[in-house]
């Protein structure tokens, strides 16, 4: 089973889930995010597959979110795409993909339903 997680290694959430997911013997793909980047379309694949909006998946609680305005309610979702793109750490972490689908990952028990295997019938 291939797993990616799209990881920040500074958070304590992000390493959380990095060891559960090796705990149930998987070795998972580690994209460090904030190293890489995304892009437009890579976001709005994964938050069409994790059934999330950009305002659902922005890290509001540290910087630079609210020095850009990204908090307003009025703020449209291309604003914060755009300065996902600008600045990664923006988006909240760690968002994980399986074949059994595509979750943000917090709490971090909520990697469990993408990592579980299937019972024998």
């Amino acid at each position: 089973m291939t797993i990616v997680i799209h990881h920040n290694p500074a958070c304590s959430t992000s390493r959380k889930v990095l060891d559960i997911i090796r705990a149930a013997g998987i070795e998972p793909v580690v994209i460090d995010y904030l190293a890489t980047g995304w892009t437009k379309p890579q976001l709005l694949g994964l938050f069409a597959a994790a059934d999330l909006t950009p305002r659902m998946a922005l890290r509001g609680r540290t910087a630079p979110a609210a020095e850009l305005g990204l908090l307003d309610p009025k703020t449209s979702d291309e604003a914060i795409l755009d300065a996902m793109v600008a600045h990664p750490a923006l988006v909240e972490r760690p968002i994980v993909c399986s074949p059994r689908g595509v979750r943000l990952c917090r709490p971090p028990e909520t990697v469990l339903d993408l990592i579980a295997r299937p019972q024998a019938e």
